[in-house]
């Protein structure tokens, strides 16, 4: 179990996180030898999930410039605190924190959230991998919240009503079609997904919504809605029936977790889906592990079959993007090509994309 806290201060260097992830980490911005953007990277690689409090005297826009790096490499970012500062702002951060629970284990009400207007669309590029190129991109849902930073989806997903997850998907679908606007004004028309529920598609007027909120250029490509297979089986029909209305507006249907579920073929069949997204537990070391492999193998297969792109998510390393690669999988998306980054930081990098077509 990780050890409720530690200072980062300018004696330390970053070989020190090889020795321990504590739950909270007091980081000030120049170190001996290293500084505050070495240790985020090397926080970001291990998957740290506690929380970062900048503790600088340095001046408070560079802090927050700090902080927004942090926040791409999908570190829960506290609001920074300026030298000097009274013991009370130390106690008012301890203070928030749970040590009985995993790093970062801080739990926020759904309701809460979206009443607050604290939800916002971050963003994880989906390549192609025959070309190496950016292909689409996930809009993936966090929470910014004021005390606590950011918060990862299972801080407040699990929670909420009904109702108050009805209104998630309908801040997500306009969110994702408005910012879409914004992408192609640089010249780029990518292919954006989120993830939905069939609760939420059955109360929500989605072809409505889409007709208030898409975008009214030639070029949008649609917009794909991900359900996980374990939901999509539970109702076959009605997702047939949705699924078809909702071609009618430019919506397209891609089944999440593959594989997770061990649903019959058969059934899946009847629906027109346009993606089969690969399971993460199978893409994890598909590289190394062959059972993975033949699995990862079927479901690529499987999916051309039916005339879906296949999409393997979660790819971590090396050794795993070659691997469905090889196998012929169509899109591919993970840490080890890009994390989800906040809308404004996506931005700047389909800027980046008309110098560097080649992201991979």
């Amino acid at each position: 179990m990780s050890s409720p806290s530690a200072f980062i201060p300018r004696a330390t260097p970053v070989a020190a996180l090889e020795q321990r992830l504590p739950a909270i980490i007091f980081l000030d911005v120049a170190l001996e030898g290293s500084d505050a953007i070495d240790v985020i990277r090397s926080l970001g690689e291990r998957g740290y999930a506690g929380v970062v409090q900048l503790i600088s005297g340095s001046n408070i826009a560079l802090l927050e410039d700090v902080a927004r790096v942090g926040e791409r490499h999908g570190l829960n970012m506290r609001a920074p605190l300026q030298k000097p500062f009274r013991a009370e702002a130390l106690r008012h951060v301890i203070s928030g924190l749970h040590f009985d629970r995993q790093p970062g284990g801080v739990d926020v009400s759904l309701d809460e959230a979206i009443a607050n207007n604290w939800l916002e669309l971050w963003y994880q590029p989906k390549i192609d991998l025959r070309t190496s190129t950016l292909a689409g991109a996930e809009g993936l849902i966090r929470c910014r919240h004021p005390v606590h930073g950011m918060l990862p989806p299972a801080s407040f997903l699990d929670s909420g009503s009904e109702q108050a997850h009805a209104q998630l998907t309908e801040h997500v679908i306009a969110a994702a079609l408005r910012d879409w606007n914004d992408a192609a004004e640089l010249g780029v028309y990518l292919h954006t997904a989120v993830n939905t529920s069939i609760g939420a598609l059955t109360n929500l007027q989605l072809p409505a919504l889409i007709r208030e909120n898409r975008p009214k250029s030639e070029k949008w490509p649609g917009l794909i809605l991900e359900i996980t297979e374990n939901e999509v089986v539970k109702n076959v029909a009605f997702m047939h029936e949705i699924a078809t209305q909702l071609r009618i507006y430019g919506i397209t249907l891609a089944i999440d977790d593959f594989g997770e579920g061990f649903s019959s073929f058969a059934r899946l069949r009847e629906l027109p889906f346009a993606e089969v997204k690969l399971d993460i537990s199978f893409v994890k070391g598909c590289g190394t592990d062959l059972k993975n492999a033949g699995i990862c193998q079927a479901i690529i297969n499987l999916a051309h079959h039916f005339g879906a792109v296949a999409v393997a998510e979660g790819i971590e390393t090396a050794a795993d993007l070659q691997a469905v690669h090889r196998m012929g999988c169509d899109l591919g998306q993970g840490f080890f090509l890009a994390r989800p980054m906040p809308k404004a930081n996506f931005l700047a990098l389909l800027r980046q994309r008309e110098l560097h077509p080649q992201v991979l």
